[in-house]
């Protein structure tokens, strides 16, 4: 089976990071204040990747920001302090999936972003 997982966060004074499960319908969501959106982006996939540790299914998580999904695939360089430890904490999650896949989507795709409603 396929887990198609949707993360999404958002930064600010009202900030706070989730995701949402298609196919099992699951979701989370963590309010965590004064984050920035990246920071919430990371940490979206991070709480995502700690749920399903063990999973053996085929995984694909799906974000909008596409500046952390290209950071996460080594495609953009990291330059931030902090981002680049969300960064080595979610490479170390992702390694023990055999089947990871993280993909960006466009923000009206984002069933997470709705979801949470962001």
């Amino acid at each position: 089976m396929v887990l198609s997982i949707f993360v999404d966060g958002s930064g600010g004074p009202n900030s706070g990071f989730g995701f949402f499960v298609k196919e099992t319908g699951e979701s989370f969501y963590k309010k965590e204040p004064n984050i920035t959106n990246n920071q919430a982006e990371y940490m979206a996939i991070i709480s995502a990747l700690k749920k399903f540790s063990g999973a053996l299914d085929k995984i694909v998580i799906y974000s909008d920001s596409k500046n952390t999904v290209l950071q996460l695939n080594h495609e953009y360089a990291i330059n931030n302090d902090q981002l680049r430890s969300l960064a080595r904490e979610t490479w170390e999650l992702a390694a023990k999936f055999p089947n990871l896949k993280i993909d960006w989507i466009p923000r009206n795709q984002n069933l997470a972003g709705k979801m949470l409603g962001s």
